[in-house]
């Protein structure tokens, strides 16, 4: 059994802040990461708010602070299977799924050439696929490849063991099950892209170029689909026509009640993105309101007076397929009270954020909103939630609210964890 630290479920950039926060002061942190990776939702992002870094600025610092300190732990492809509490915290069980790629591996890429099969790439949203045997990105941590059992086909895993000279590929490894003691647990479980392919009328996986926002993230990113050169899916065309969908499936009580908070200024810096890369190239964004908060303002003026960049006030009625694998968008402009009708290259649909808590919850005592957002102030004594399993936060605010969650789950550890 582990000795007594803190654990904090997700290895986001929340989680990831707490931990280190808590390590540097001196305690020992244990993450538990269900993906194969480090970085959450950040890493996917092409560029993030304040300061428009892209992500493996502020990753890469939190990756060497994580190892460079003894005092943090972390196991991905991981779970938390059970938790019981105790006198002086709580006993938990996880479970650690097998990565079939051991410690040996020094990220050659020998195994992903040797690997005869397929898999879709999700943290590309699908747009493009790995082979079996794969790192998840460019910058991840654990540098590390992973395989994807489930897309072998028979046993073309020995390919990739008979290409690995380190010895790093082993068939054979079985899951296991670890035992920890923990002082305090933080929730960081972080957010998912609400499916919007559930709003039929706005025709995600059924029109062709149409794409979410967390997508259009991805096709901007150097290290994306398309090599950071945004393009529409079905032909490689360059996009010099393109809609903004906002509130796509939030602030709708048929599927997220409650604003996402962050979408606005995401759809904002895409079509930043849209300008850098083709200046000649029009952005309608149809909005029911622009929420750009405090310091962001000044952004969103920014962008409003860009040349070929136009607002729209009104809800999406409809996004139906045009020849030539064109988009159109029927909508109510508010202001004009007419209906409109426009053709487009490619729309992206500012989904909302969904707590992933909401879809798979974490074996503790909770209480959740309607909304499937953990309520802070029902947790029990020694547990505390951070970041986007609380509410739609960006990036600095989560960053902020994990400092201070650190602190209280420190608190709770000097006192003798639950006391």
């Amino acid at each position: 059994m582990a000795e007594q630290s803190i654990l904090v479920i997700g290895g986001g950039i929340s989680g990831l802040t707490v931990a280190l926060e808590a390590a540097e002061a001196g305690h020992d942190v244990t993450i538990v990461e269900k993906n194969p990776y480090l970085g959450g939702r950040v890493a996917q992002l092409n560029k993030y708010f304040p300061k428009l870094c892209p992500p493996v600025c502020g990753l890469e610092i939190n990756y060497r602070r994580v190892k460079e300190n003894a005092k943090v732990t972390f196991h991905t492809m991981a779970r938390v299977e059970s938790v019981s509490a105790r006198d002086g915290g709580f006993d938990v069980t996880v479970s650690v799924a097998p990565r079939y790629i051991n410690d040996r591996c020094v990220g050659c890429d020998a195994c992903a050439q040797a690997c005869p099969a397929y898999r879709q790439d999700d943290f590309n949203f699908g747009m493009s696929k790995t082979k079996a045997a794969y790192l998840p990105f460019e910058q991840a941590y654990p540098m590390q490849y992973v395989i994807d059992a489930a897309s072998c086909a028979k046993d073309c895993g020995q390919k990739c063991k008979e290409a690995c000279k380190y010895g790093a590929v082993e068939l054979d490894m079985k899951p296991q099950t670890l035992k920890i003691n923990a002082s305090a647990i933080v929730v960081a479980t972080g957010w998912n892209p609400y499916d919007i392919s559930k709003a039929d009328n706005l025709g995600m996986g059924k029109v062709k170029n149409v794409v979410t926002n967390m997508m259009m993230e991805r096709l901007a990113a150097p290290n994306g689909p398309t090599g950071g050169k945004i393009l529409r899916p079905s032909d490689g065309k360059e996009p010099k026509k393109v809609a903004f969908v906002q509130c796509a499936g939030s602030r709708d009580e048929n599927h997220l009640p409650y604003c996402s908070y962050i979408c606005c200024m995401a759809s904002l810096k895409q079509t930043a993105y849209l300008k850098e890369q083709y200046p000649d190239a029009t952005s309608d964004i149809f909005y029911i309101d622009i929420r750009t908060p405090g310091r962001y303002e000044k952004f969103y003026w920014k962008v409003r007076d860009m040349e070929g960049v136009s607002f729209t006030k009104g809800k999406v009625a409809r996004v139906e397929s045009a020849p030539n694998d064109d988009v159109t968008v029927t909508l109510e402009d508010v202001l004009s009270g007419k209906r409109v009708q426009r053709t487009f290259d490619m729309v992206v649909l500012a989904a909302g954020m969904e707590a992933a808590a909401r879809q798979t919850p974490p074996p503790l005592d909770i209480n959740y909103t309607a909304e499937g957002m953990i309520v802070p102030s029902t947790l029990k004594p020694g547990i505390y939630a951070v970041g986007s399993a609380k509410s739609p936060v960006d990036v600095a605010k989560s960053v902020q609210d994990a400092t201070g969650a650190a602190l209280k789950s420190i608190q709770s550890a000097l006192a003798g964890g639950r006391k």
